[in-house]
């Protein structure tokens, strides 16, 4: 059998940067425990780790360097130094020259002898180090590195551990549909009675559901994954900034599908970043207010239904309300802040170039982070919601589906199309009253149980122009606190549908997030519920703007009106 060198050595790369990351862990959690003999042992069971495998995939250079770190270790486990912050540092950009060194080689370049080298052997032959200056500015080398880094984490995305029971299982799962599929085979050729097939048929479906269920399991991975690499972001930002961080992971054992983790790795390092340049303040003011010096960051998931929340809040000043009114009036993003209510107003962040940074640092200031959060969750089919108190920190709270590839979804016509609503924005549906179907008003607001709820005509906001039958039906869907409505043609119900790409083509159409192919071969549009509530409730304000002009002659229910008009109405 012919092996690859290059399978070889991605192999080693993926294996080598578990334990590049446990070795980082190790090193920010012994900075607090520095005579932690455990931690120690970890630490250096992964050098040695890395030493001997470099040396099985003969590379030399990066077994020798890994050497000096486990040395390192060994002096700090007997007791022999003691690790204090700078020497942390210094081990800290060892494994990021390891983890440079590994990329170079797998890449086929030229290894060099890092820098940190020679300062090891110093540090071990029992020089002291210098304390690190806090804030350096970006050098070339640095970005390089930061690149390479991103570049492997993107490889490791790529690829998952499975479990062996769970791929027997799958095995066991393919010859049994292998087998139902001859049986519905030979009952067709036979011309069996409609009986035998439908149980043919019933079996053949549950095995391919049980192998599916299997497979979207073999994709989930435990989201600490995703949080753990953000210990060494805290650690290194509090240092350069001067600040006392710690950072609290919360709920790192939940499983979501591996795209999700992929697609969450940008929004969190931006929010986290956020969390500890922007959010908390330095060790001396939050002492002049009464707080704890050390300030918290904290990341936790926890399952909703079929969505997985994700939250990052720290316990700083929360968001400035007042900055972010005058750089929204001075920007022209908004001439009269003030009547903005506060969800509003904290969403301002979330616009491309919108900052209330007096100065751009490496850090922040160019207004790309919060927009970079809020155009990856929406990739994801996500919700991102905020709740800041002023003096008591800020909360980004994101929602994302448990997997992209399949969606419990509830599916609806609009004259000759179908869609689909992912299931869980549903929460009910009900008739639309017959003065506002016959309007044929592409927007309006409906009285719901004496709540007024905005709503949009699917037809019209697509531009169909099938015949109306009718009747017509309205989808009440959800996104974070708000709600509205969708009035379509018909009513198909609920069901699994797997999620298919959308051409290129096709990607910016506003209100769509996918394609679905139905059983009857047909293919229908999965919507975009933040993008479909947007137009829903711009279709409110224009409603209620026509409601308060003069010349309206159509009394439309408003949100000022009171219940017994709305009551009327729905009558």
């Amino acid at each position: 059998m012919e092996i690859s060198l290059d399978t070889i050595l991605r192999t080693f790369q993926t294996e080598a940067e578990e334990h590049l990351d446990s070795l980082e862990e190790a090193l920010v959690a012994l900075e607090a425990r520095p005579r932690d003999a455990e931690l120690l042992q970890a630490a250096f069971r992964s050098a040695h780790t890395i030493k001997g495998a470099a040396r099985c995939v003969e590379l030399e250079q990066v077994a020798a360097f890994a050497h000096r770190v486990e040395d390192a270790f060994e002096r700090l486990r007997d007791g022999g130094r003691t690790l204090d912050a700078p020497t942390a540092s210094l081990l800290l950009e060892a494994v990021d020259a390891l983890r440079q060194m590994i990329g170079s080689a797998v890449d086929g370049e030229e290894l060099a002898v890092p820098e940190s080298q020679a300062s090891i052997d110093r540090w071990l032959a029992g020089e002291a180090l210098a304390p690190a200056p806090a804030g350096p500015e970006p050098e070339p080398e640095a970005e390089k590195e930061a690149a390479r880094q991103v570049s492997a984490l993107d490889r490791r995305a790529r690829t998952l551990r499975v479990d062996i029971d769970k791929l027997d299982r799958m095995l066991d799962l393919m010859g049994e549909v292998a087998v139902a599929r001859g049986r519905l085979g030979g009952l067709l050729d036979s011309g069996a009675g409609p009986s035998q097939l439908r149980d043919a048929h019933r079996d053949a479906d549950r095995f391919y559901l049980d192998l599916q269920e299997l497979l979207m399991k073999a994709r989930m991975v435990p989201l600490s994954t995703a949080f753990k690499p953000h210990v060494r972001t805290v650690r290194d930002l509090a240092v350069a900034q001067g600040k006392q961080v710690r950072l609290v992971i919360e709920g790192g054992e939940v499983e979501v599908d591996n795209a999700i983790i992929e697609g969450l790795r940008d929004p969190l390092t931006h929010l986290v970043r956020n969390a500890v340049d922007h959010g908390l303040e330095t060790p001396q003011v939050r002492q002049a207010k009464g707080k704890n010096p050390v300030g918290t960051v904290t990341l936790a998931a926890r399952r909703e239904g079929g969505r997985i929340l994700i939250e990052v809040w720290d316990d700083g000043a929360g968001l400035d309300r007042e900055r972010i009114a005058a750089r929204a009036r001075k920007t022209g993003v908004c001439e009269n802040p003030e009547r903005l209510s506060e969800e509003e107003l904290s969403r301002l962040i979330l616009l491309p170039g919108f900052t209330t940074s007096e100065k751009v640092t490496e850090v922040s200031g160019r207004g790309v982070g919060m927009d970079v959060v809020s155009r990856n969750v929406q990739a994801l089919h996500g919700s991102l919601a905020i709740d800041s108190k002023p003096g008591h920190g800020t909360r980004f709270i994101v929602g994302v589906p448990l997997t992209l590839a399949i969606v419990d979804g509830f599916t609806v016509g609009a004259a000759d199309e179908t869609y689909v609503l992912p299931i869980e924005s549903v929460v009910e549906c009900i008739e639309l009253p017959r003065s506002q179907s016959e309007q044929g008003r592409s927007t309006g607001v409906l009285s719901l149980r004496g709540e007024p709820l905005p709503y949009l005509r699917l037809r019209d906001f697509f531009g169909l122009t099938g015949p109306r039958d009718g009747r017509e039906s309205v989808v009440v869907i959800r996104h974070g606190e708000g709600r509205a409505g969708l009035a379509v043609d018909a009513l198909y119900g609920e069901g699994q549908t797997v999620i298919k790409p959308l051409a290129g083509l096709f990607r910016r159409v506003p209100g769509v997030s996918g394609s679905a192919l139905l059983g009857n071969g047909r293919v229908a549009l999965i919507l975009d519920i933040p993008n479909l509530m947007r137009a829903a409730l711009a279709a409110e304000d224009e409603a209620l703007a026509d409601a308060a002009a003069p010349s309206s002659s159509t009394a439309v229910p408003t949100l000022t009106q009171p219940n017994e008009a709305l009551a009327q109405e729905e009558k």
